[in-house]
């Protein structure tokens, strides 16, 4: 997630920094998208570690959910841990897709905002539905619910982004040209 919140803002960068006398073009380097990826990992990577070292998972014994047999679960350690790195992803998508919906309708051929909004709504659609599912479900089933929401996120990400790109290469290539991108060619080729 923090890759594609500095994606979207690199975007926005990039239309800002075209505009005459503006100060932006020093933010349009690589140089802010890496300072925005680290801090955002960094903030992850060390709410993980606190996680970890203050209450980590551990195996447990359910004897409740079926009379006369034992099922050994894992136990989250800290709900509030587990949700709280839910929350943070939660967090950088929302940003991302706030970013990227104000960003949609930026006059550039090159413009990724509608992808990339495109791509937070099926992201935060899935774990929004996600909540209730894991609520309600229990024992083993809320791991298969788990794995569900991250490959689903996962692979609508992937999708909703470079499926256009790569539609565009392979069918569309007079669109992939330096020309089009820079407005040389209005018109849009068949």
């Amino acid at each position: 997630m923090s890759c594609i919140l500095a994606k979207t803002i690199m975007v926005v960068f990039a239309f800002m920094a075209t505009r005459p006398g503006s100060e932006l073009k020093k933010l349009a380097g690589p140089l802010v998208s890496h300072i925005i990826i680290m801090l955002c990992t960094s903030l992850q990577f060390i709410l993980c570690v606190l996680w970890m070292s203050l209450s980590p998972p551990f195996p447990e014994q359910n004897i409740n959910a079926k009379p006369g047999v034992i099922i050994i679960e894992c136990n989250k350690g800290s709900t509030i841990a587990f949700w709280c790195m839910l929350g943070y992803l939660s967090l950088l998508a929302a940003i991302s897709f706030i970013v990227a919906f104000v960003a949609r309708r930026l006059p550039d051929s090159f413009n990724e905002a509608k992808y990339i909004t495109f791509s937070m709504v099926s992201f935060l659609s899935v774990w929004i539905s996600f909540i209730p599912a894991y609520l309600s479900a229990s024992g083993k089933y809320t791991v298969a619910m788990e794995i569900f929401a991250i490959q689903s996120s996962s692979w609508a990400l992937v999708v909703c982004m470079f499926l256009p790109k790569c539609f565009i290469v392979l069918f569309r290539p007079t669109i992939n040209s330096r020309e089009y991108l820079m407005g040389k060619s209005k018109k849009i080729p068949t």
